[in-house]
């Protein structure tokens, strides 16, 4: 793979698809652990991630989407990288090995994940593709909450022990309130372009000072749910330790107000959002 389709494959936002595949594996390990199960479930995570970066890469493009005002990393269409229909095929490869792992999960378990796997495709696809995308209706924190938080928690947990828990349900919000923060702070740097373009994201909907105000409340609901964990699993305070980087993440968000401090303040909350995943995971297997 030449270096075009790795940056096209944008990955800054794998560990959105990784941690909460992570965090449903290890919360079901102090019972039960499957390795091919944790790995078909990582697997379908990130070639949907890799999938909707990729579909995402050739709607907006084609759709005129990426203008010049637009201070994010380059697009493989809008950025005549690569060919539309290239990008296209790309994308529809990474739905086809996320569908072809997701049935083999299904096998595995329950035939019931057909449908919610099929779900999930179809929401990677229609975030920004076809003539009414739900991304640009401003649902996409909403999607990213339930795709990437809801669904790949307690699913990766659901495919180990075939159940569900209050416990994995609130690891599923903690990572779908870390991802849609990441979204937002993504949102904010496109604010102007977007705005321009006439894509409607939640922030272009409520205005960048309160988009602010939510992805702080985002931030910090994450870390109080965290906490509140650790009533059932004793280390996972050990998350106290991530409290300098919410403050951080906090503050350079409200900070940020050009290209390159916009962009410093993904990395801050790509780090945020890592450091407290493997915080999570420690303290989840160590009180195992």
């Amino acid at each position: 793979m030449s270096n075009k389709w790795i940056l096209g494959a944008r990955p800054k936002t794998l560990p959105a698809a990784v941690l909460p595949v992570v965090l449903g594996t290890a919360a079901a390990s102090t019972e039960k652990f499957s390795f091919l199960s944790a790995s078909l479930c990582l697997i379908i995570a990130l070639a949907l991630q890799v999938g909707v970066n990729y579909a995402n890469d050739y709607s907006d493009g084609v759709r005129g989407s990426d203008g010049p005002m637009r201070i994010g990393p380059t697009r493989l269409v809008g950025g005549d990288l690569a060919r539309a229909s290239q990008v296209l095929k790309a994308a529809m490869f990474m739905f086809f090995v996320a569908a072809l792992s997701g049935l083999y999960l299904s096998l595995l378990t329950t035939l019931w994940l057909i449908p919610i796997g099929l779900a999930c495709i179809f929401g990677a696809w229609f975030y920004t593709g076809g003539s009414n995308p739900y991304g640009y209706r401003a649902l996409g924190e909403l999607s990213v909450f339930i795709f990437f938080g809801l669904i790949a928690t307690n699913g990766s947990f659901f495919v180990q022990l075939e159940r569900i828990s209050i416990q994995v349900f609130l690891l599923s919000c903690v990572a779908g309130l870390l991802s849609c923060a990441l979204l937002t702070v993504n949102n904010l740097r496109d604010y102007e372009n977007d705005k321009k373009v006439g894509k409607r994201t939640l922030s272009v909907l409520m205005g960048e000072a309160a988009n602010r105000n939510l992805f702080t409340w985002m931030v910090i609901l994450s870390f109080f749910i965290s906490l509140v964990l650790s009533f059932w699993h004793t280390w996972v305070f050990l998350v106290l330790a991530a409290t300098p980087f919410v403050y951080r993440s906090i503050k350079i968000v409200y900070e940020a107000n050009d290209a390159i401090s916009w962009n410093n303040a993904l990395k801050v909350v790509s780090i945020l959002q890592i450091s407290l995943g493997v915080l999570l995971t420690l303290g989840l297997l160590i009180s195992s």
